[in-house]
């Protein structure tokens, strides 16, 4: 088990969710379920043997996706960055989870349960980060005018070989 791992706080639709997201990605696989018993089930007001927690890996990373009612919804203040290395990844993770078009800008979306993704190429981190800042400036420039993010633009930004 992984010494911290994100939780997820689904109203009911952590199995489901849990299920959603492992067939988006390779390598990713449910790990364990536990089912709300007599106690938890009184102090959750949720039915007893109803799933509880689903724990799930994508790509090595372990998530925990929880069944706790409707008192709290996902928010864009936490979203899972993935790493692509070609735009084929991008385009292909990017139709798979986006759900809400009014939420895209600049690499991030929202799925249909509502989590906020990052999907980004892999060379973008060190295009941002360069030590000639107006590459950077000019690499950020474009990618605020982008929903989903192009690998081909964000390198001709850099290069200086659009804009």
């Amino acid at each position: 088990m992984q010494k911290i791992m994100p939780c997820l706080w689904f109203d009911s639709e952590a199995e489901e969710a849990a299920q959603f997201y492992t067939s988006v990605f390779k390598n990713s696989k449910i790990i364990k379920t536990a089912y709300y018993g007599d106690s938890a089930s009184q102090t959750a007001g949720r039915p007893k043997n109803s799933v509880m927690t689903v724990v799930f890996e994508i790509n090595g990373q372990e998530i925990m996706a929880l069944n706790g009612g409707p008192h709290f919804k996902l928010s864009p203040a936490m979203s899972l960055v993935v790493s692509c290395e070609t735009q084929k990844e991008i385009d292909d993770v990017w139709a798979k989870l986006s759900a809400d078009k009014n939420s895209e800008q600049c690499g991030w979306l929202k799925d249909k349960y509502g989590l906020s993704w990052q999907v980004v190429p892999a060379v973008l981190d060190g295009m941002v980060r360069a030590k000639d800042t107006v590459k950077s400036d000019r690499v950020m420039k474009a990618m605020l005018q982008m929903k989903k993010l192009d690998i081909e633009t964000l390198k001709q930004a850099f290069m200086n070989n659009q804009m």
